[in-house]
């Protein structure tokens, strides 16, 4: 039986919607009209349904969504100026990329075409970079790290806390990291090459796991009463499963499940990504 607290993300986002709503509509009482370009460069059926996705939640906050077809046959020169093209186009405030994209295409040539303040993503090396700056204010951070972030402070503060983070990739960990410092925790960096993860891992009371390797946390790796967030998708033949094991919630105080605890969060939270570019263009107050 789960010993562990659920870290859900369906109550955050709940709240989130409703204060993403009330700046969406202040933004229309000021004549804009805030509105999302979802650019799609690849066939894949799933990577449609994550952008159609994308267009119901808008429809509850009061978002536009314009879904952007890039055909990956017209080469990367043609997808670099489209998505050049959306970032200087004023009735657009927020531009994400679906990832991945075709592989005709490189997706990080295409991120950096992507104006830094309509980057609802967080991933261009402009808003990476302020994070690392310890200007995060004047950024915007990415919605997983956001997430993960959010749902440990649920529980507690992370000021004075030692954390850990296993992964480095830069989906997640390499923005979570300079986000966690921002907050004045103690971080501890795990990956492959690190010799013992569970000696990393021990002393710390907030562990953060982004690897994309399902299963890679048991109950070995940890200690009682930690607080244990996972932001690990992966698909296998018994469904969506975390990098974190099930059981660890038998020795976790408290854990996020998989699905249902980061996943929920971060599809909210490029909302508001997408009020924070809205401020720094000067739409709304406290930007620009």
């Amino acid at each position: 039986m789960s010993l562990a607290k659920d870290l859900r993300g369906a109550p955050l986002a709940e709240g989130l919607r409703a204060r993403i709503a009330a700046d969406a509509a202040t933004a229309a009482a000021r004549g804009v009209a805030p509105t999302l370009a979802v650019v799609v460069a690849s066939a894949d059926p799933a990577v449609k349904k994550y952008a159609e996705a994308k267009g119901r939640t808008a429809a509850k906050v009061g978002v536009t969504v314009r879904l952007e077809a890039v055909d990956p046959a017209a080469g990367q020169a043609a997808a670099v100026a489209r998505m050049a093209a959306l970032s200087a186009d004023a009735a657009v405030h927020g531009i994400i990329l679906e990832l991945p994209v075709d592989d005709a295409l490189d997706a990080a040539g295409l991120i950096a075409a992507i104006a830094p303040v309509k980057d609802v993503d967080g991933l261009t090396a402009a808003n990476l970079g302020l994070i690392a700056a310890g200007r995060e204010g004047d950024a915007i951070a990415p919605a997983t790290p956001l997430a993960c972030i959010a749902l440990a402070e649920s529980w507690g503060p992370l000021r004075g806390q030692r954390v850990a983070v296993v992964g480095r990739g830069r989906s997640v960990g390499r923005a979570l990291i300079p986000m966690l410092i921002n907050r004045d925790a103690t971080v501890t960096v795990c990956h492959t090459k690190t010799p013992d993860l569970r000696a990393a891992i021990e002393p710390c009371d907030v562990v953060f796991v982004a690897a994309g390797r399902a299963g890679l946390i048991t109950p070995a790796h940890l200690r009682h009463g930690q607080v244990v967030v996972d932001a690990g998708i992966n698909v296998t033949d018994t469904g969506v499963v975390g990098d974190v094991a099930p059981d660890c919630a038998d020795i976790a105080a408290a854990m996020t499940p998989v699905p249902g605890g980061v996943g929920p969060l971060t599809s909210t939270l490029i909302f508001a990504n997408l009020m924070q570019a809205l401020r720094l263009q000067g739409h709304l107050a406290g930007g620009g």
